[in-house]
């Protein structure tokens, strides 16, 4: 079946969505703007695509999930075409990787080991890839943490590698004094000469003790973070509408009139 510019429907979507960025990424016929682009330049987007499947899940749309997750197929089909390009590697090359990886990881699937809980194929999943990071002779027990995570999920992660090795709390009440602790330095030195270096330090050890709280609670604090953003947001609207229906203007509001109005929103059903 001939479609579009010569290309053919293949056995498979895949392998057509494929042909599609070969025809894209063509020098003498492709789009001018795709053949320009290279690993560093299409990065932003593929992190956007990530964070549009997860906005996607949040707020359990179906059918949007199946087209972000579409555009994020289609970035990891795009850097594996620079990469072919390049005599790198190819998609191939990418799926045989991860389904190595997915069998070495679950031995107790595809092999004969015995895993009785979750709890256990989670320290199997951590054993396992500290293993593969000393096979490939990545340093140390931080290694291999991507610079590009976002701050709080990487602080995360580097708290879990580096309790994999003993350098952590004991309990959660440490934790907790901990964080109190940051938190008085911080108005220390808000009080002191407002430096304001002194002050970003101080005020990432605040974020980085409160991560520390999420792990000790076995929670993830980016979801954390991510419902009360979804709970503030909704509260301000609330307290918005209350605004409006009182035909009153916010920003001309003083700070008591909004706290009264915020204090209404947040009595209101979610």
């Amino acid at each position: 079946m001939k479609t579009t510019n010569g290309l053919k429907k293949t056995s498979t979507s895949i392998e057509y969505l494929i042909q599609i960025m070969r025809a894209l990424r063509d020098p003498d016929s492709g789009c001018p703007w795709d053949i320009e682009q290279t690993f560093e330049t299409i990065v932003p987007y593929t992190i956007e695509e990530a964070y549009e499947v997860a906005d996607a899940i949040n707020r359990r749309n179906m059918s949007e999930l199946k087209d972000e997750l579409g555009d994020l197929l289609l970035q990891v089909v795009y850097h594996t075409q620079i990469a072919e390009e390049l005599g790198e590697f190819n998609f191939e090359d990418v799926a045989q990787s991860v389904s190595d990886k997915m069998i070495t990881r679950h031995p107790h699937v595809f092999g004969d080991q015995k895993i009785e809980n979750s709890e256990e194929l989670t320290k199997n999943w951590e054993n396992q890839k500290e293993l593969e990071r000393k096979n490939s002779k990545a340093g140390g027990a931080l290694d291999g943490i991507a610079m590009a995570l976002p701050a709080l999920i990487r602080a995360y992660k580097l708290q879990k590698r580096a309790a994999r090795v003993n350098f952590d709390w004991t309990n959660i009440e440490d934790v907790i004094e901990k964080l109190k602790e940051e938190i008085t330095e911080l108005e220390f030195e808000i009080k002191k000469d407002n430096n304001n270096q002194n002050i970003l330090d101080e005020l990432g050890d605040i974020l980085f003790s409160a991560v520390n709280v999420a792990r000790k609670l076995k929670i993830d604090p980016e979801q954390a973070l991510r419902e009360n953003n979804k709970k503030f947001s909704n509260r301000f609207q609330k307290m918005e509408n209350l605004i409006q229906k009182d035909s009153k203007d916010i920003t001309k509001l003083l700070a008591e009139e909004l706290d009264s109005y915020w204090n209404k929103a947040k009595k209101m059903n979610n």
